[in-house]
C-alpha cells in the first residue's frame, strides 16, 4: 500500500462536485410540492382541468402525496441493490442508469397526464432512479479522502440532492405557468438528461492502493484515531444492535423533513394569505428550503467533523422539534418571518441528517462496503415516508397539519434519546486483540 499523501488530488474535488451535479438532478423530489399546489384541489378532486392541462384532472391532498410517498419508499429500497452496483462496477453505471430513469419517469408523467402516470413516472421510475444513482456519488467520494473529512465531503455531494429545489422549485413553476404541467415534466427530464450523461462520466473511484491524506497534527501531539477499525460486511453489520439504532435515528431525521417539505408551498400560502405577491408565488418557500437543505448538508457535516456526529445530531434535532411544536401557532399568526425561520431548521435539521448518516455508516462500519452498507442504513429514510402520507390523511380529516407537526416533534426526540446510548460497534477481531492487551 502506497504512503498517504499530503493532500488530495485534483480529481478528488471534480468527483465530489461531478457527484453534486448528479444530485442536482435526482433532487427533483423536493420540489414536489409545487406540483403538488397545482394539481390539488379537494373540491374538484376527480375532475378535469382545462386549458392548457387539459388531460390532468384535480387530486386530494391524500392522492397528491402518494406519488411523492412511493417514490421514497422505492428509492430507499433500490438504495440496497443500488449500493451493490457501485461497490461492484464503480460509480458511473450506477449514476447514469438512474440518472436517465428519473429523467425518463417524468418525461414519462408529462406525456401520460395523469395520476396512473405520476404514479409510475415520477412514482416508480423516479424512485427507483433516485436509488440507483443516489448510491453512487457520495460512496466514491469519501474513498478520497480521509475520516476527518467525511462530514463536510459527504455533506457536498448530498448537497446536491437538497439544493435541487433551489432551481427546480422555480424553473417548475414557471413552466407550469408558460407551457403546462406536461410541459414542466417533459423539459425537466430532458435537462437531466444531458446533465447526468456529462457528470456521471467524471465519477470514478481512487487507485489501487490510494491512501488518503491523514488529519493534519500539531507538532508533539498524537495523531488521533480512526473511529473505523475494520471494514465490516453487509452481513455482519445487520447483526449488530447499532445498525438498526442508525436505521431508526434515520427514521427521526427524515420523517420530520419529508413532511414540511411535501407541504412547503401549501404552508406558505396559507401563512401568506394576507401577503399577495407571496400567496401567488409559494414556491419561494419550496425553493428557500431548498437552499437552507443544502447549506444544512454542508454545514452539518462540517461540524460534525468537529464536535462529533453524535452532538450534531442532537443538536440539530431538538432545536428543529422545537420549531415544530412551534409551527400551527406560527401559520395561525401569520408571521411569513417565523414560519421561513422555522422552516429554515426544519431543512437544516432534515437536510444535516442525510450528511450524518453516511458519515455514521462510515465510521461505525468503515469505507470499503460503505455502498452497500449505506444501502441498508438507507432504508431507515424511506420508512420516514410514514409522516408525509399521515400527514396528508391528518389534513382531509381536520383540515390542517397541526397534529402532523406534533407527532413529528415526538419521534424527534425519542430519535435523539436513542442517538445518546449508540456507540460504535467493536468487531469480534477487535475484542480479542482488547483482552490480548
Amino acid at each position: 500500500m502506497a504512503a498517504p499523501l499530503e493532500k488530495v488530488p485534483a480529481k478528488a474535488w471534480v468527483v465530489t462536485f461531478a457527484g453534486t451535479a448528479v444530485n442536482l438532478c435526482l433532487g427533483i423530489l423536493y420540489a414536489w410540492s409545487v406540483w403538488a399546489k397545482a394539481l390539488i384541489n379537494v373540491e374538484k378532486a376527480g375532475q378535469p382541468m382545462t386549458g392548457v392541462n387539459e388531460g390532468w384532472t384535480y387530486l386530494t391532498n391524500a392522492q397528491a402525496a402518494t406519488p411523492f410517498s412511493l417514490c421514497v419508499i422505492i428509492f430507499a429500497l433500490l438504495m440496497i441493490p443500488g449500493g451493490r452496483i457501485q461497490d461492484k462496477y464503480g460509480p458511473k453505471i450506477g449514476a447514469t442508469v438512474g440518472g436517465l430513469l428519473v429523467a425518463g419517469g417524468c418525461i414519462l408523467s408529462g406525456l401520460m397526464k395523469s395520476y396512473a402516470g405520476l404514479i409510475i413516472g415520477f412514482g416508480i421510475l423516479g424512485g427507483a432512479g433516485m436509488g440507483i444513482g443516489y448510491a453512487a456519488p457520495t460512496p466514491a467520494a469519501l474513498k478520497w479522502f480521509g475520516p476527518h473529512k467525511r462530514g463536510l465531503i459527504a455533506g457536498l455531494v448530498v448537497g446536491g440532492y437538497g439544493g435541487a429545489a433551489l432551481y427546480i422549485a422555480p424553473l417548475g413553476q414557471y413552466l407550469i405557468d408558460k407551457i403546462s404541467l406536461s410541459g414542466s415534466f417533459i423539459w425537466l427530464g430532458i435537462l437531466f438528461s444531458v446533465v447526468i450523461i456529462i457528470a456521471g462520466q467524471l465519477l470514478a473511484w481512487p487507485p489501487a492502493g490510494y491512501v488518503p491524506p491523514a488529519a493534519p497534527v500539531a507538532p508533539g501531539a498524537t495523531p488521533a484515531k480512526s473511529l473505523t477499525a475494520v471494514d465490516w460486511a453487509g452481513s455482519d453489520m445487520v447483526k449488530t444492535w447499532q445498525y438498526y439504532a442508525l436505521v431508526i435515528m434515520f427514521i427521526g431525521t427524515t420523517q420530520s423533513g419529508l413532511l414540511v417539505i411535501a407541504n412547503a408551498a401549501g404552508m406558505l400560502a396559507s401563512t401568506a394569505k394576507a401577503i399577495p405577491f407571496l400567496a401567488a408565488n409559494a414556491w419561494i418557500l419550496a425553493s428557500y428550503g431548498g437552499l437552507v437543505n443544502a447549506v444544512g448538508r454542508v454545514g452539518t457535516g462540517l461540524y460534525s467533523d468537529k464536535i462529533g456526529r453524535g452532538n450534531a445530531y442532537t443538536l440539530n434535532c431538538l432545536v428543529s422539534a422545537l420549531c415544530l411544536f412551534a409551527m400551527p401557532a406560527i401559520m395561525k399568526s401569520g408571521s411569513v418571518f417565523l414560519l421561513f425561520l422555522a422552516v429554515g431548521i426544519a431543512y437544516w435539521q432534515y437536510g444535516g441528517g442525510l450528511a450524518l448518516m453516511p458519515s455514521f455508516t462510515a465510521d461505525f462500519f468503515g469505507p470499503k462496503n460503505l455502498g452497500f452498507n449505506y444501502g441498508l442504513v438507507f432504508i431507515g429514510w424511506g420508512l420516514g415516508f410514514f409522516m408525509t402520507r399521515l400527514g396528508g390523511t391528518i389534513k382531509d380529516i381536520t383540515g390542517s397539519l397541526d397534529w402532523a407537526f406534533y407527532l413529528s416533534a415526538i419521534v424527534l426526540i425519542i430519535a435523539v434519546i436513542l442517538c445518546r446510548i449508540t456507540k460504535r460497534p467493536q468487531a469480534p477481531s477487535e475484542i480479542l486483540a482488547a483482552s490480548r492487551t
